[in-house]
């Protein structure tokens, strides 16, 4: 089994579930802490700045509101008197301004300047326009700090008669905030690190069984029933674990009953004469036993784990859904031109009571005698046919001729019996042909086929016609240089090129070129072989494939010709997905052509 990751442990992910709660709750109360402490300070900050200014402001007022004599002092005088006399270290500047935006005195000395000049601030307009008091935070470009500003208007009689705009110094109440900040910080690690040993101690109370039962998961996997589970408690966890022990010994009993009857099924199959075949749910073997190895003639290793169609050989004819709706039986040929061999395979589902499919069982049974039997009389059946009456007739003829006294005539008696003789070998041509073609027109027949470069193949085909030719006849090869792999039956492809060979020599005369060629056309190979013969009548040339058709009736029967080699020739390319065709002209011979399917295949497949 696969080690489990370190981030993907159970017991990892539960501290780190566990810190992260922590950590959470921890940030929801500090921020709350944080948002909570700066709204207090700076509120009592506020409200002591405001507590002092009202006592300036009363006197301000009463400053401006007097009633002045040319002896007392001016407005200015007296205002710079009042403020002059408050002192405090949070406000740094307090300046009077009439109602019509003008400074009056400022409590600071540097800006005495200021007296009697227009204000230019924002703040003081808003408050004497809303006759509230404004207040921001500003950031003082010069000290580097941030400064409280705050404008009070200043009324009487429920008139603005100027304001007050007072600077102060917050930046030690944000100062106090990031230390209270820091002290919380640091008490946050200090508490985050204990969170951190203490749950590492929880997880292992929750971890260990858990793990205790994967190992012993791991150990039932390979086999090993005899560990338990070791209980911790009575819990949640220490029922499991008691659960768990149970099931231990309950797979221990059912393996040791599985495993009983698996000896008793494998003693069966073992000791049975027909062959049996078992696929999973996917159509796979996975059971077979030796006689149906021996009927296949397979070893185990190449057989389990492929596919039923594949190993049957219906992989072309049936898919696997197709065999489990099978009722009838399939006969299996297996025959090669040595020796017939037959199977009859018979198929049974298997299946749950809910209906879902488990698999298929074959059954093989060597049904070769029975097949021969029936194979014999349909063949025996299809060579009755009326080409056989021509030869059959002209041996009566000569036979009856004979009989009445002409073998005693010792100059015409030989050529009656040679007639008699070559008849009968045409006869026994022409019923094997008819064999061929009655096996391919009922279709029980298959393609044994296999992959072959087909230059090579081409090549030893024409060599061999080359060193038995007999008349002065040359060949012509035009192949290309590359490889040409093709996947074909090897035994009919040659009975194919053998019947056309055949026929270009026997219609070419001395002297004459038989040409081979093959060239490459999109996913087929084609193949061509000419003649210089006699050719054959535009009119007929598509007719050559029919069967018993002759280009030259007489030449053909005198040379031993059937009739049938061409149309031999056409059904077995059309069963390799080809195909046949002819091209000719009267008087300068004929060339066939016939095409397979080709792959182009990519550079080291074939190593």
């Amino acid at each position: 089994m696969q080690k489990v990751r370190f981030f993907q442990s159970i017991h990892v992910k539960f501290i780190l579930i566990y810190i992260l709660l922590i950590i959470v709750a921890m940030q929801i109360i500090g921020l709350y802490f944080a948002k909570e402490l700066d709204q207090t300070l700076k509120t009592n900050f506020t409200t002591s700045v405001v507590d002092r200014m009202n006592l300036v402001e009363f006197s301000v007022r009463e400053e401006m509101i007097k009633d002045r004599s040319p002896d007392d002092p001016s407005i200015e005088q007296s205002l710079r008197t009042v403020l002059s006399g408050f002192n405090s270290e949070d406000i740094n500047e307090i300046r009077v301004i009439d109602a019509k935006y003008r400074i009056r005195a400022t409590s600071v000395l540097d800006n005495q300047s200021l007296v009697g000049q227009r204000s230019m601030e924002d703040s003081v307009r808003r408050s004497v326009s809303s006759e509230q008091p404004y207040e921001m935070i500003n950031f003082d470009q010069a000290s580097g700090k941030r400064v409280m500003v705050r404008v009070t208007p200043i009324m009487n009689n429920k008139e603005v008669v100027g304001t007050l705009y007072v600077t102060a110094n917050i930046e030690k109440v944000f100062k106090q905030i990031d230390e209270i900040n820091q002290i919380l910080a640091g008490g946050v690690a200090v508490s985050l690190s204990i969170t951190i040993v203490i749950g590492i101690f929880i997880a292992q109370t929750f971890t260990r069984p858990i793990s205790d039962m994967r190992r012993q998961a791991q150990a039932m996997a390979q086999g090993n029933f005899s560990r338990k589970v070791h209980v911790y408690g009575n819990d949640e966890m220490g029922q499991l674990a008691i659960a768990f022990n149970h099931l231990t010994n309950q797979l221990q009993e059912s393996q040791s009953t599985t495993e009983g009857e698996q000896r008793k099924l494998a003693s069966v199959l073992e000791n049975m004469t027909d062959g049996v075949i078992s696929t999973d749910r996917k159509g796979r073997v996975s059971l077979i036993n030796d006689s149906a190895l021996m009927m296949l003639r397979m070893t185990r290793d190449l057989v389990v784990n492929r596919p039923i169609s594949s190993i049957l050989g219906l992989e072309q004819e049936y898919t696997f859904e197709d065999l489990i709706q099978m009722k009838d039986s399939i006969a299996l040929d297996f025959s090669t031109s040595e020796k017939p061999y037959i199977l009859r395979a018979t198929f049974s589902v298997t299946q749950r009571e809910t209906g879902f499919v488990n698999g298929l069982i074959v059954v093989l049974h060597d049904n070769t005698e029975q097949e021969k039997i029936d194979m014999e009389r349909r063949e025996f059946v299809s060579n009755v046919s009326h080409e056989l009456r021509t030869p059959l007739t002209t041996m009566r003829s000569y036979l009856d001729a004979l009989a009445e006294g002409a073998w005693k005539n010792e100059e015409i008696a030989p050529s009656f019996l040679r007639v008699t003789q070559t008849e009968t070998e045409r006869m026994i041509r022409l019923v094997n042909d008819l064999l061929k073609l009655s096996r391919m027109d009922s279709k029980e027949y298959e393609l044994n086929t296999e992959w072959v470069e087909f230059n090579h193949f081409f090549n030893s085909i024409i060599e061999r016609f080359e060193f038995s030719k007999s008349q002065k006849v040359r060949f012509k090869r035009l192949l290309p240089p590359t490889d040409l792999f093709v996947e074909i039956d090897t035994d009919k492809m040659t009975q194919v090129i053998d019947n056309i060979i055949s026929n270009a020599l026997k219609y070419s005369p001395d002297g004459g070129d038989v040409r081979f060629g093959v060239t490459m056309s999109g996913t087929f190979i084609k193949v061509m072989i000419s003649d210089d013969g006699m050719g054959i009548p535009q009119s007929n040339v598509n007719r050559i494939f029919d069967r018993f058709y002759r280009a030259d009736r007489a030449r053909s029967r005198a040379m031993g010709g059937t009739g049938l080699g061409l149309a031999i020739a056409k059904e077995m390319i059309v069963a390799h997905g080809g195909d046949i065709w002819a091209e000719s002209e009267e008087g300068k011979g004929t060339t066939i052509f016939f095409t397979l399917p080709y792959e182009q295949q990519e550079d080291g497949e074939w190593d």
